[in-house]
């Protein structure tokens, strides 16, 4: 694809290049040739008002000498023969033709005879003796001069034009390739069991959707690998009961080989079902992890969680909002873990604020890191340091409400979404909302760096998510 992307652009530049150069070399060229002979044009118009004043042979040469090509030998004068017994002059250098020289006489019309080296410019001019011819020579270098810098110039814009279209369209290729080369080598990794393995969603629009549908099949694949192991070890545990009634029943076969060749069965037969119960085990537990390091789809999370979380916020007469989960966004921790952390910032909110208090969840996925924001228009906290600690009650100032009967909560709210967040190298930042209470910014690093807390990408980040809440804050949606 990339190749023929670049042979695609290499081949409608050259196209178009040879569509402007050709035309434009061509005029290029005419242009120097009119520019000559207008020169020439010029230098005979300069002898016409001594033509017209005399034809005194001196009076002419003076004239020729004093033009601006006349000492280079390049402008002559044919002056007509005056009188019955005069003769014609001629003055200056000639190398027109006379019978050329003749029919411009005689045509009264300025024209162009060939001649060694070169053509010549023949201008007529009325003379009283009748019609005299200035002739301009213009040399062959006259007439291409600046036409080779020209064609070297434009067949160098051509050349950059070419180079720079097949560049482009590398990189676009590129960045179109790049994307299809991961999922190839993601389905390659998943035949060969890495289970964890899955695709980050970017590139054009057809390849999200297709690295959409393989994280899912993925994600389908690993759910139904570790309910095929879940089933075979519960299988393998309701063994466990005729295998022991087998066991006692052999137990009293008495001392016959063929007891003890039952009772021998038997225990082989327990052994084999001990062994399938470990190697479910041990499976199910690596697809979990496989599970765990593929990450989830947080989006998707927050819609579930909020679906279940909308039916109460319905009851007491909450409004709700969600921004930036309408695409998919990969988070590199597991979905029982992201559900858990979001119910319980969403939990916080439920508890500590006032009914009828409206809250959001603001989703924003950047470069290095995906921001989750969950905000309220409560009373807000105190004391936020505090409510990042183990063990914070949640009823020292967010809201009128208590946590929970006896007057407090376990605290362990906030540390789950902490310890969530630095798992993945992030963190965790409580401060005031643009609804006017509550802010908890949870940043989920996606390299596993440290997230930038006073840097410029972190202040641009939190400006656009401020200004994002505002804008939907006037609209109400």
């Amino acid at each position: 694809m990339r190749w023929a992307l670049v042979k695609v652009a290499l081949a409608v530049t050259a196209m178009v290049v040879v569509a402007f150069a050709v035309p434009l070399g061509l005029v290029v060229k005419e242009l120097a040739r009119d520019r000559a002979y207008s020169n020439a044009e010029r230098q005979a118009a300069t002898i016409g008002p001594v033509l017209a004043i005399t034809t005194d042979r001196t009076q002419l040469e003076r004239a020729v000498a004093s033009a601006e090509t006349g000492s280079g030998g390049r402008i002559g004068v044919h002056v007509p023969a005056s009188g019955k017994n005069g003769r014609p002059a001629e003055i200056g250098s000639r190398r027109a033709p006379q019978a050329d020289v003749a029919a411009a006489a005689k045509l009264g019309r300025a024209s162009i005879s060939p001649v060694s080296g070169g053509s010549s410019l023949l201008q007529p001019t009325a003379v009283a003796a009748g019609i005299a011819v200035v002739e301009v020579f213009v040399p062959d270098e006259a007439l291409t001069r600046g036409v080779a810098t020209s064609w070297l110039v434009l067949a160098g814009v051509g050349l950059a034009l070419v180079i720079g279209s097949v560049a482009v369209a590398d990189r676009l290729g590129t960045r179109m390739v790049r994307p299809a080369e991961r999922l190839a080598g993601a389905a390659h990794d998943l035949g060969r069991g890495r289970l964890g393995v899955r695709v980050p969603e970017d590139g054009p629009k057809e390849l999200r959707s297709a690295a959409s549908a393989f994280n899912a099949m993925a994600d389908q694949v690993v759910q139904l690998l570790a309910n095929e192991r879940e089933l075979a070890a519960d299988l393998s545990h309701r063994l466990r009961t005729p295998l022991t009634v087998l066991r006692l029943n052999a137990a009293s076969l008495g001392d016959s080989p063929a007891a003890d060749q039952t009772r021998s069965a038997v225990e082989q037969l327990e052994r084999e079902v001990d062994q399938i119960i470990r190697t479910a085990r041990e499976q199910k537990a690596q697809t979990q992890q496989a599970a765990a390091a593929a990450g989830c789809d947080a989006a998707e999370v927050i819609h579930e969680r909020m679906a279940f979380w909308s039916a109460l916020a319905e009851d007491e007469g909450r409004t709700v909002r969600i921004a930036g989960a309408d695409r998919p966004v990969r988070l590199p921790v597991a979905r029982p873990d992201l559900a858990a952390a979001l119910d319980a910032m969403l939990g916080n909110v439920f508890r500590h604020t006032p009914e009828g208090t409206a809250f959001a969840v603001d989703v924003h996925n950047a470069e290095e890191a995906v921001i989750v924001l969950v905000s309220d228009a409560g009373p807000g906290i105190a004391d936020p340091d505090a409510a990042l600690r183990r063990g914070w009650s949640g009823g020292g100032g967010r809201g009128h409400r208590p946590a929970v009967a006896g007057g407090g909560s376990t605290g362990l709210g906030l540390d789950i979404v902490r310890r969530l967040a630095e798992s993945t190298g992030g963190d965790v930042r409580i401060g005031r909302s643009v609804l006017g209470g509550t802010e908890v910014r949870v940043w989920l690093a996606l390299d596993g760096g440290r997230a930038p807390h006073g840097g410029r990408r972190g202040h641009r980040l939190r400006r656009t998510l401020r200004t994002r809440g505002r804008r939907a804050a006037r609209t109400g949606t």
